[in-house]
């Protein structure tokens, strides 16, 4: 195995590869398509952030609930997620992400989309940029109707994504240190930190303040 095939380079999606909220966009078109979901949908993310909030998760968390997408089936979710992805999405992927997934793959290095917007979506738009690996939101067995709870969920957000980096890197044998990590937001920064080589992208200001602090490269993607 050479170098190469030893490097992985994991990427945030929303706000890093894509210029928008992919779960925003998908809780959109569901509520435009079955209207009766707005107050159900409002009720329901509501009593999910009270619930979290009550039980000791975090704001970040609690308000991070899956509320908005309760009494939808999985089914739908992929349906809606497969067209929303290419006819929505792809042209809100900046060039600048276009190019550097391609100088990745120029380099032979293995692309890993790690994202906390619900699996479906991250599935698409892992097909749509033709990535190696997606680790999205939901159980491993997706049937039925979401209810709104994350239990028995993976969930790639904040710290939650450095465990899905670690195992991911042990399964296929690369070295972090020689890894890319590419992210937008503070939260990100839990598994940029793991890898070698750490890229903020048109990042907020807290990353930001973090990158200078620890000399990692900073990247501006126009949109």
């Amino acid at each position: 195995m050479g170098e190469a095939s030893e490097v992985a380079a994991y990427f945030d999606l929303d706000g890093t590869l894509l210029n928008a909220s992919s779960e925003k966009t998908l809780t959109g078109v569901l509520a435009k398509r079955r209207p009766w979901r707005i107050p159900h949908a409002t009720v329901a993310w509501t009593l999910g952030a009270t619930f979290g909030l009550l039980t000791g998760k975090s704001p970040y968390d609690a308000f991070r609930n899956r509320g908005h997408l309760s009494l939808a089936s999985w089914q739908v979710l992929e349906q809606y997620s497969e067209e929303i992805a290419t006819s929505i999405l792809k042209p809100k992927v900046s060039q600048g992400a276009w190019d550097r997934l391609e100088w990745h793959r120029n380099q032979g290095h293995r692309l890993v989309l790690v994202t906390a917007t619900v699996a479906p979506m991250a599935e698409a738009m892992a097909r749509v940029l033709n990535m190696d690996e997606v680790y999205g939101c939901g159980p491993e067995v997706r049937n039925g109707w979401l209810s709104g709870s994350e239990r028995g969920w993976s969930i790639p957000r904040r710290k939650g994504k450095v465990s899905i980096v670690e195992q991911d890197a042990v399964k296929n044998g690369h070295t972090l240190s020689e890894c890319y990590g590419y992210g937008n937001t503070l939260a990100d920064s839990w598994f940029m930190q793991r890898c070698g080589h750490a890229i903020a992208v048109n990042p907020e200001s807290s990353l930001e303040k973090h990158a200078k602090k620890h000399d990692w490269e900073i990247v501006h993607w126009p949109s």
